[in-house]
């Protein structure tokens, strides 16, 4: 197998194949099985493929396979610097209805929250995270969010994400407003947040 065309293959699949992907190109099972042994070829889950060469982060792998996946809770509060505890799994909201074998890793670990479908797609950006273009939550819905399950986050994690959100300059207090009444939090918003603003 020619080591030039499976780069250029996998550069045009972002660095991850699917099974089905390396068929369709004209690598067969036989053929994948040896790349494999010959330790070329590195499966990093089930029907999933990586060049062993190249160095593709977590989140590059997570938003390849589930590129309509949105960063959230932990990981989404690293990213902003609301919080200074890595996150041992990379926190994404999905589609509800979802197959949940489709949202089941091996590696790397992932924490899913199932959010119905007009509610998934309420306050998303766009960034790049590690060199990988990710769909994440803005800052204000972001604390909406921390508001409603405030019961169900650690209160030192929950303060910290206040505290800095109040700092940040890039907070836009309308969009909070916005999407605390779409999320049902105008009260906590007044309560956690409103003598500070």
């Amino acid at each position: 197998m020619n080591k030039k065309y499976l780069r250029k293959i996998f550069k045009e699949y972002k660095g991850i194949m699917k099974t089905s992907e390396l068929y369709a190109n004209g690598i067969s099972k036989y053929e994948v099985k040896k790349l494999i042994h010959m330790r070329i070829l590195e499966r990093i889950s089930k029907g999933y493929y990586k060049l062993t060469s190249q160095d593709i982060s977590d989140i590059g792998i997570v938003m390849r396979r589930l590129p309509d996946a949105v960063i959230c809770f932990d990981t989404a509060l690293f990213f902003y610097g609301y919080s200074d505890r890595t996150p041992f799994e990379i926190h994404i909201a999905v589609d509800k209805d979802i197959s949940k074998a489709k949202v089941k890793f091996n590696y790397p670990f992932v924490k899913p929250y199932y959010v119905e479908p007009y509610l998934l797609s309420l306050g998303v950006e766009k960034t790049k995270i590690d060199d990988t273009e990710v769909k994440i939550y803005s800052r204000d819905r972001l604390i909406c969010d921390c508001l409603k399950y405030e019961k169900k986050m650690e209160i030192e994690l929950f303060n910290k994400a206040i505290t800095s959100y109040i700092k940040d300059p890039k907070k836009n207090i309308s969009k909070l407003m916005e999407y605390a009444k779409i999320r049902r939090v105008e009260k906590k918003v007044y309560d956690k947040i409103g003598t500070w603003l």
